[in-house]
């Protein structure tokens, strides 16, 4: 088993990459572990954040070499096409994108290629200040994957992904912190505390409106301004309805924390 699973009280799942021998690195095999485990998640009603993290020392070194030099050997000696086993692998781990609760990456060691995208694709990064981090595709002859392309300029802007993307270059956590590639840095022992910590104040939050804005601020890029606030406004409607604005106005008017049932 090279992905674990651990459920915590608050609604709090922790998903491990777990084969740290070989860095965490990406094999077909770890995609469909992760896949299934995001389905049993998103089965979960009562699953409010996942964290997802890496057996040190690595968070993921990326796509496993030999499943790599495989797919050179057979694309150069037998024509094999290679973009269909891509495409599938890339949905293995993208997998946590689809969540319909945030998802906070706690990158505790070095994230590399697609190690680093995976991280890309979670809601919110916390990382290690040490960890070194970077799409370094173009340092191998390979053209980058797992979504790196997409994610990147969103995060970083145009420009500054670009620099990251055609040098390969590897960055501390610090430092990518910095540029907008993550939430925080921080010591790497602090790292996954520090993103229960978050989750838990998530968790702590409406579940109905956490994801509600999960998939309005997945679709908000691509909305104008009108068309965002009719989802806001039918958003809203709904929320009228649930026992967890009850609850909230309650607490609020008690002065107490809010206890949400989720419905």
């Amino acid at each position: 088993m090279t992905v674990t699973w651990e459920r915590f009280d608050d609604g709090v799942v922790v998903l491990t990459l777990d084969d740290p021998d070989r860095r965490n690195a990406m094999t077909a095999a770890m995609g469909d572990e992760l896949a299934a485990r995001c389905d049993q998640v998103a089965a979960d009603d009562t699953v409010r954040a996942v964290v997802l993290t890496g057996t040190p020392p690595a968070f993921s070194a990326g796509g496993d070499l030999d499943m790599l030099e495989d797919l050179a050997r057979r694309a150069r000696e037998e024509g094999f096409d290679a973009a269909p086993f891509m495409r599938a692998f890339y949905t293995r781990f993208l997998r946590i994108a689809e969540l319909p609760v945030p998802v906070l990456a706690a990158v505790n060691g070095h994230a590399v290629g697609a190690g680093l995208c995976v991280a890309l694709a979670a809601d919110l990064r916390v990382v290690a200040t040490t960890a070194k981090l970077g799409l370094n595709f173009a340092r191998l002859g390979l053209h980058p994957g797992m979504g790196g392309t997409w994610f990147l300029p969103r995060l970083l802007g145009p420009e500054r992904a670009a620099a990251w993307l055609y040098t390969g270059a590897l960055y501390d956590g610090a430092s990518a912190a910095g540029q907008g590639l993550a939430l925080e840095s921080v010591e790497a022992e602090e790292v996954l505390p520090r993103a229960l910590e978050l989750a838990g104040e998530i968790a702590a939050s409406s579940p109905v409106v956490v994801r509600q804005l999960k998939r309005i601020l997945q679709a908000s890029p691509q909305l104008d301004l009108t068309t965002a606030l009719a989802a806001e406004a039918a958003a809203q409607a709904v929320s009228y309805g649930t026992a967890d604005l009850a609850e909230g106005l309650a607490a609020a008017r008690a002065r107490r924390p809010a206890r949400f049932p989720g419905r």
